[in-house]
């Protein structure tokens, strides 16, 4: 790995944001004079920053990604996955897709308010709203505010289904409330797990929960009957592609009831921040990762298509798709995600339920 990496993070630098006229370059002579003078050029330290949107649950319009709301108590993401596609959304807050997206977090402590207000208006009618569709609702940041859990208690007072995408253990912290919005079949919780090394998930997703840990919290939520899909994404070939097999398998052993995938593509700012990523932590295979990658889009690493964006072309991303089968056949037989509960909510439009 390269002298120049800069640990605890998944991008290694900023890159320029589309939307701004001017653009921010940190000199080679600023670094030399903070070196000299023994200062930082920058903090590493992640800022936590309040947001006050008007609105907190959001339509989702392409065909291609599985939900039809969503809603982000946090944007931008400490995890520091390299390739989260939500990368990009931090240009439209005016910072970069890159460490501004780990470091700066924008925080919505209004949500739980925006959100009853959405599920008692009365032209609302009950929809699954997912947690979250850009952004991990149990980061770091959640220990610190607690949105998601008051979302959630929003969610079980008017009997609203709800989804959830995490790839951290605090998702345990609430298995109180999720195990009452489970007795009436509002909740579904998808864990995602990209890898079984733990070398390649602290490359890929520096400050994630370990694979042991979020197997196990698969375990847990199984355990107490709350239906739990694996998200074994995303696929990229030369890194993790050929663990989708034990992937499946370790998933189902643990309880999963089903489990989804995409192949990896790197949008917008995205690719550049990998290129430079792994040029930096794998420089051996740097070069054949990407022209893999190129190879599942049509020669470059991103296709923004509906249909196939997430499911690439070519040889390579055949092989992913029939190791997917093949694993569906072993591992998932006779299982399958269940529907949520979508009829309760219109008795509970007050908060309580409506006897006559």
């Amino acid at each position: 790995m390269s002298e120049e990496f800069l640990k605890g993070r998944g991008a290694q630098k900023n890159t320029s944001n589309r939307f701004l006229k001017h653009q921010f370059e940190m000199r080679d002579d600023f670094l030399e004079f903070c070196r000299l003078e023994g200062e930082e050029a920058e903090s590493n330290k992640t800022k936590y920053i309040p947001i006050f949107p008007k609105t907190i649950v959001n339509k989702v319009d392409s065909p291609d990604v599985g939900m039809s709301y969503s809603m982000n108590p946090y944007q931008g993401c400490e995890h520091g996955c390299v390739y989260c596609y939500a990368r990009n959304s931090h240009e439209y807050w005016g910072y970069s897709a890159g460490l501004d997206f780990e470091r700066r977090i924008l925080v919505k402590k209004s949500a739980p308010e925006l959100l009853e207000a959405k599920i008692k208006h009365k032209k609302w009618k009950a929809e699954t709203i997912v947690l979250s569709g850009n952004t991990d609702c149990y980061q770091p940041a959640e220990q610190k505010f607690g949105i998601t859990r008051k979302c959630l208690e929003v969610f079980l007072k008017y009997r609203h289904p709800v989804g959830i995408i995490t790839k951290n253990v605090l998702v345990l912290r609430d298995l109180d409330i999720l195990k009452e919005l489970n007795r009436h079949q509002l909740v579904g919780v998808n864990v995602s797990v990209t890898s079984l090394s733990e070398k390649t998930r602290r490359t890929l997703e520096p400050r994630t929960a370990s694979i042991k840990k979020r197997l196990n919290t698969i375990q847990v939520l199984s355990e107490n009957g709350i239906p739990v899909n694996a998200m074994l994404a995303p696929m990229i070939p030369g890194i993790n592609s050929h663990e989708l097999l034990p992937l499946a398998k370790a998933v189902s052993n643990h309880g999963a009831v089903s489990f989804g995938l995409t192949v990896v593509r790197l949008n917008g700012a995205i690719g550049r921040l990998f290129a430079d990523w792994i040029k930096k932590t794998m420089p051996d295979r740097a070069e054949k990762v990407l022209h893999q990658i190129q190879d599942c889009h049509g020669g470059t690493v991103n296709d923004s298509r509906f249909g196939t964006r997430s499911k690439g072309e070519g040889k390579i991303a055949e092989q992913i798709h029939e190791m997917a089968q093949i694993a569906r056949k072993r591992y998932f037989k006779d299982k399958s995600f269940p529907p949520l509960n979508t009829t309760l909510h219109e008795q509970y439009k007050d908060g309580q339920m409506k006897l006559f």
